[in-house]
């Protein structure tokens, strides 16, 4: 079936408040008025539970089906990003320096327009979790809801997610069994060093070359640690030295980060970056510190899920609109957390040529929402199908 009509018939009203959210982006857990907003439509539609306040501004709203059954959860990220709004929508960020520059208006969108017509309809049994998070771009929001107990506590079976995707067709739909998305890390090298003057480097002991050192030294891992057909991402981001051209600084710092998907590799990684630092400092005279901390886990769908929602997906968007063996990608996704707590999967959809995700025009396409909301309300009534 295509896009489900009742949903389609929400469409303005979905319009209406994807534009809203757009007006009020909050960063990390600080989502307060957002939440305040997802909680009130919830109500309005009639959930059967609303437990708020999960992982500070994060809730998990209840929808009973008819008669008994598993619980399948959907989640929709809330939070923006710390970039100051460029598309000139009449809708524009009412926050200054934050705006929804990667889409989660929209995403919360979706799920509340999924809401709204499994609330209605109950045409599924057991239960379903819709699942509101704080925090995705920064802070592993997903992580902390985990930690603080959804899936046990609602006795969670399953759960997807979507993300979309600017630049791809309107509807099309995309994911892979396995690994989908990498787990990313990063580094800080904080190089101490004795400056003095430019016109004798003789009498210092420069981190500005060490830095440099380092930096070169570090893409030895990718070209000739690792196995080349296997994903690596190894990238120095920032490199912060000196103030005047004459002067030779005591200080440098360079920042980065490492993209993998086996903790082997990444476990290599980390261990051959601490070789590096410490052989460099000792080659140039300094003294350097590396700071390596492991971030979000890598996004692995269950390989079963992963056809199920591709299934799905055809249903509302057709065989010819969804790939359902599309390979991984070096981004990252807190939703990996979920994952690992709970076989699941989760897709990417295409919303239509625009600038992309983190980019001050960016702007989430409504036309898609619809859509969206369709697949999530399919996948329980499939996953979960009454008689």
């Amino acid at each position: 079936m295509p896009v489900v009509n009742r949903i389609a018939d929400y469409a303005a009203d979905m319009a209406k408040w994807r534009q809203h959210l757009h007006t009020i982006p909050e960063l990390e857990f600080e989502c307060y008025e957002t939440a305040a907003f997802v909680a009130e439509r919830l109500r309005e539609f009639g959930v059967d539970e609303l437990h708020e306040g999960i992982a500070k501004t994060g809730m998990v709203a209840i929808i009973n089906g008819q008669g008994e059954g598993p619980t399948i959860g959907l989640r929709a990220d809330m939070d923006a990003l710390p970039i100051t709004e460029e598309t000139g929508v009449d809708y524009v960020s009412k926050n200054p320096g934050m705006m929804h520059a990667c889409g989660h208006d929209g995403h919360t969108t979706m799920l509340l327009g999924a809401a709204r017509y499994l609330a209605e309809t109950r045409n599924f049994a057991g239960r379903v979790a819709l699942i509101f998070q704080p925090a995705e771009e920064e802070g592993g929001g997903a992580g902390v809801m985990v930690e603080e107990g959804i899936m046990d506590r609602f006795d969670i079976s399953q759960v997807y997610g979507i993300h979309n995707t600017p630049g791809r067709p309107e509807g099309l739909f995309e994911t892979t069994p396995g690994p989908l998305m990498a787990a990313v890390d990063t580094f800080e090298i904080h190089i101490q060093g004795v400056g003095g003057h430019g016109a004798m480097p003789h009498e210092t002991k420069d981190p500005v070359m060490a830095a440099c050192g380092m930096a070169q030294a570090i893409q030895t891992i990718v070209s000739r640690n690792h196995y080349a057909l296997d994903d690596l991402v190894v990238s120095v981001t920032q490199i912060h030295t000196g103030t005047v051209n004459n002067v030779i600084p005591d200080t440098a710092y360079l920042n980065g980060t490492v993209r993998t998907f086996d903790p082997v590799v990444q476990k290599m990684v980390k261990e051959r970056m601490a070789q590096i630092v410490a052989g460099q400092a000792a080659s140039y005279g300094v003294e350097a510190k590396l700071e390596y901390q492991e971030g979000y886990p890598a996004t692995i769908n269950d390989a079963d899920k992963a056809a199920f929602a591709a299934e799905v997906a055809r249903d509302v968007s057709g065989a010819e609109s969804v790939k359902d063996n599309a390979g991984r990608e070096m981004g990252a996704e807190d939703f990996s957390y979920m994952l690992q707590a709970r076989p699941g999967a989760y897709l990417f959809m295409g919303q239509g040529e625009g600038a992309g995700l983190h980019h001050p025009k960016y702007n989430f396409n409504d036309d898609v929402a619809p859509i969206g909301a369709s697949f999530f309300a399919r996948i329980v009534e499939k996953a979960q199908p009454l008689g």
